[in-house]
């Protein structure tokens, strides 16, 4: 099944891989960015479906993905996705398996795509982010790779079925790096947690606007929401 999983993932990466660079005229930059060894969690702003398959382009390395419960409704779906590296999680629940499971797999050593700002979003502003990347890239102390992701709300925004060809430009920013653990501690302090959550907002929001072409001066308080993101419990 492993090996099933991994040659399915290598067909559906490198079609992405065509498919994005010929019908989205897609343009990757930064990806000396992204991690060569190691775990890290990749975390790109979200604004259409594309986003999950551009982020398999990113890297020669199989990556792993959360996917909300309701995916594995049909049984043979949920083998494919699973095979392909997703796990499932409960949206709106304090799911300590998905969270034991995303551990684990940053533990083995592999790359995860957590979408911080939830669910998908519109318009130029990355607003308030969940503090779940931050969590577990400090519980596991595995670095941040922060994606702003341009073009792919014009090309499938909410409700449409078929993607239009329109113009994509992904652009990777450095590694955030979080704080160590202080000695005897097994979970980040609320405060940094909070901090590293806000400076993933201010790069998220600097790489959308490089992304889209956009000039961040031109909106009120740089684009970025001022209001801080919440503390977790």
């Amino acid at each position: 099944m492993r090996l099933v999983g991994r040659t399915l993932y290598w067909i559906v990466r490198n079609a992405t891989s065509v498919v994005s660079r010929i019908y989205f005229r897609a343009s990757y930059e930064g990806l000396e960015n992204v991690p060569a060894t190691g775990a890290f969690v990749l975390a790109p702003v979200h604004r259409s479906n594309l986003d999950f398959a551009l982020m398999s382009v990113l890297t020669t390395r199989r990556m792993r993905y959360m996917g909300k419960e309701s995916l594995w409704k049909y049984p043979w779906f949920g083998r494919i996705i699973a095979a392909m590296g997703a796990y499932p999680v409960s949206r709106g629940t304090a799911d300590r398996e998905a969270l034991r499971r995303t551990i684990e797999v940053l533990g083995e050593g592999d790359g995860l795509v957590l979408f911080p700002e939830g669910t998908r979003r519109s318009g130029p502003v990355v607003e308030e982010l969940f503090e779940g990347a931050a969590f577990v890239a400090s519980r596991a102390g595995v670095p941040i790779v922060p994606v702003g992701i341009g073009g792919t709300e014009r090309a499938m925004p909410k409700g449409a079925r078929v993607p239009r060809p329109a113009k994509v430009r992904v652009i990777v920013g450095p590694p955030l790096l979080p704080p160590p653990l202080p000695d005897g501690r097994r979970h980040p302090s609320r405060k940094a947690i909070h901090e590293l959550t806000h400076a993933l907002q201010r790069e998220l929001q600097r790489l959308l606007d490089q992304a889209e072409g956009s000039n961040p001066s031109e909106l009120p308080g740089n684009r970025v929401n001022q209001r801080p993101p919440p503390h977790v419990s």
